[in-house]
């Protein structure tokens, strides 16, 4: 296996996109009490992040069957190094308090594509 620097230098080599972000799986540690407590201030915690730009995509994960929800979460980080990366889950309200725990993984985005509408006078934003 390649080292990560030299992998994302590669891929960037052969003219992908190789935009490095942050994703951090987050599962409950505690009961759902210890959730729900921290809930307002992860939200809020979530909140400052994303007007910071350090946020990407936050959201509830469903089982596998894609019928029940778990209780996994699926945070995207933009960030300037792991570390960094680190800190900003582990300052997670969630995580602090010990209702979640979480592993952090690099991400490389290479190819895909997002669509954003923006309706001016209908004052609408969509993003598929």
């Amino acid at each position: 296996m390649p080292k990560w620097k030299d992998y994302m230098s590669e891929a960037r080599s052969r003219g992908a996109l190789a935009l490095e972000l942050f994703v951090v799986q987050s599962v409950p540690a505690g009961d759902g009490a210890d959730v729900r407590a921290a809930l307002p201030d992860h939200l809020a915690y979530q909140a400052r992040l994303e007007a910071e730009g350090a946020l990407v995509f936050a959201g509830p994960m469903s089982d596998e069957s894609g019928e029940m929800m778990e209780g996994m979460g699926l945070i995207v980080y933009r960030a300037a190094s792991f570390e960094a990366a680190r800190s900003l889950a582990e300052n997670d309200p969630m995580h602090r308090a010990g209702a979640r725990s979480f592993t952090l993984r690099r991400w490389l985005i290479n190819e895909g594509s997002i669509t954003l509408s923006v309706e001016l006078s209908g004052q609408n934003v969509s993003l598929t």
